[in-house]
C-alpha cells in the first residue's frame, strides 16, 4: 500500500512557466547551467544552481551559494512569477518527445515508505551529493526538483488520468527548446483526488527511477526535522517529498555510455588482444555501432569502431551480475583497464544515451581515450534488482525525456 498524497503546489504563473521551467541541475554543467541563464534570466538554474549568479571561482558549494538560491526563489514569489496553491492537488504531467508520450502524476510521495522500502532505491548514492542538495533543500525550505518514481501499470489511475486528459483543459501547455512538449492538468476534484489516492494504495511497489540522491536527501531532511519538532504528528510536509510518478509501460530507459582517459599502460595491439579472450572483437572501421541486443558493446579506438560479444554467457541467479554494465565491468574495465571503482575513479567518465555516438567520438578526439555504447537497462531488469534489495553498478540507467524542475515546487512548512 502506497501513500501517494496531494498537495499545495507553489508554481509558475501560466505566462511564465516555459521560461522557468529547467532541466534538472545534474545533467547540465556550471558552464552550461550558466549559457542557459544568461539567455533567459528566469530559468529555475539560477535556483537549482545559484553557483551561476557567482564568478567561476566561486565554490558551488559555498554557504552564500545557498543563500543566493533561496533570496532568488522568495524574490520569483514575490515579484508574482509563482503563485501558491489554495488547496491540496494533484496535478498529471505529460511529457512528448519524438511522438512518444509519457504522462504521470505529480504528488508527494511518504518517507516513511522510502525507509520501509515500499519506495525501492536501485542505485547507491554518494555523501557529497547528497550534502549539497540537503543544503539547498534546507536553505529554500523547499523541494523544486521532483523524484522520477514508476509504478506497474494500474488501470483504475490510467482511466482516471484518461478522462481528465480528456475532459478537462490544461493549465500549462509548452514546447521546451528541446522539442520535448510539456503538458499539464490539474486534479482538484475531491472525487478524482480520492479516486487517485486509493489507485495508489491497492500499489505495494513504488521504484526510483531517477533521482536517488534527491531522495536520499529529502528524506534526511525529513528525518532530521522530526527529531528538532516538537510538536511530532506525522502530518507535517516535510514527512513527505515531491514526486512524479510514472506506470511502468509509458516507460523508455535509454543507454548510459562509458569514457575511458587511457588504457591503463596497455598498447592498442596488447588491449585488444586481452578483450578477446572474453569477448568476440570485429573492426567495423568508421561504423558508429550501437549494440542492438544483451552482452554486445560498441567500442571506439584509435578512430575505429569495434563491436564486442560476451563469448561465453553469463552463469548466475543475481540480477545484478546479469546487467550489460556489469558484465562490462568485471570482465573488461575493471581486469583490463583497471577501474576497480567506478563511483569514485577519475578516469572514467559517463555520457548519457540521449547525447548520441557521436559525443562518444567527440569525448575520445578530445580528453578521452576509448568509449564503449551499451544496450540499454531495461526496467523489468531495474524492478528485479530493486525487488531484490540490490544495487545497480552506477549510471546504469538514462531515462529520458527529462522532468523539468521549477513547475512544482512543494514547500516544506
Amino acid at each position: 500500500m502506497a501513500t501517494i498524497k496531494p498537495f499545495k503546489a507553489i508554481r509558475p504563473v501560466e505566462c511564465k512557466v516555459s521560461s522557468v521551467a529547467a532541466l534538472p541541475y545534474d545533467v547540465v554543467n556550471r558552464e552550461e547551467a550558466k549559457e542557459i541563464v544568461s539567455r533567459e534570466p528566469n530559468s529555475f538554474l539560477k535556483i537549482d544552481r545559484a553557483e551561476v549568479q557567482f564568478d567561476d571561482f566561486v565554490n558551488a558549494y559555498d554557504e552564500k551559494v545557498y543563500l543566493k538560491a533561496k533570496n532568488t526563489l522568495d524574490e520569483m514569489i514575490s515579484e508574482g512569477i509563482y503563485q501558491s496553491e489554495n488547496k491540496n492537488c494533484y496535478y498529471i504531467y505529460q511529457l512528448i518527445m519524438n511522438g512518444r508520450k509519457q504522462t504521470g502524476i505529480v504528488a508527494c510521495a511518504s518517507v516513511d515508505e522510502y525507509m520501509n522500502n515500499i519506495i525501492k532505491k536501485h542505485e547507491k548514492t554518494r555523501e557529497e551529493k547528497e550534502l549539497d542538495r540537503i543544503r539547498h533543500v534546507e536553505y529554500c525550505n523547499a523541494q523544486t526538483g521532483p523524484i522520477f518514481l514508476a509504478y506497474r501499470d494500474s488501470e483504475e489511475i490510467n482511466k482516471t488520468v484518461e478522462e481528465i486528459m480528456r475532459n478537462d483543459a490544461p493549465i500549462y501547455d509548452f514546447l521546451a527548446d528541446d522539442d520535448v512538449r510539456h503538458t499539464v492538468w490539474i486534479i482538484n476534484n475531491s472525487d478524482k483526488v480520492n479516486t487517485i489516492k486509493s489507485g495508489f494504495e491497492n500499489i505495494n511497489d513504488i521504484y526510483i527511477a531517477d533521482g536517488h540522491h534527491r531522495t536520499a536527501s529529502a528524506v534526511k531532511v525529513g528525518l532530521q526535522r522530526r527529531e528538532k519538532s516538537n510538536n511530532y504528528t506525522g502530518d507535517e510536509e516535510f514527512n513527505y517529498f515531491l514526486s512524479v510518478l510514472f506506470p511502468h509501460s509509458e516507460l523508455e530507459i535509454l543507454s548510459y555510455n562509458r569514457v575511458v582517459k587511457d588504457l591503463n599502460g596497455h598498447t592498442v595491439e596488447e588491449f585488444l588482444d586481452k578483450v578477446s579472450q572474453n569477448f568476440e572483437v570485429k573492426n567495423r572501421g568508421a561504423d558508429q555501432y550501437q549494440p542492438s541486443s544483451k552482452s554486445e558493446f560498441g567500442m571506439y579506438l584509435d578512430n575505429n569502431w569495434y563491436s564486442l560479444k560476451m563469448k561465453k554467457a553469463v552463469e548466475s541467479n543475481d540480477p545484478v551480475e546479469k546487467l550489460d554494465v556489469s558484465i562490462l565491468q568485471d570482465n573488461l574495465l575493471s581486469p583490463v583497464l583497471g577501474i576497480d571503482d567506478p563511483r569514485r575513479d577519475s578516469r572514467i567518465d559517463f555520457i548519457g544515451g540521449i547525447r548520441g555516438l557521436d559525443e562518444l567520438e567527440k569525448r575520445v578526439n578530445t580528453d578521452m581515450k576509448i568509449a564503449f555504447s551499451m544496450y540499454p537497462t531495461s526496467l523489468d531488469e531495474l524492478f528485479l534488482v530493486a525487488d531484490e534489495d540490490k544495487l545497480m553498478p552506477p549510471k546504469s540507467t538514462w531515462f529520458e525525456p527529462k522532468l523539468r524542475s521549477g513547475i512544482f515546487i512543494h514547500s516544506l512548512d
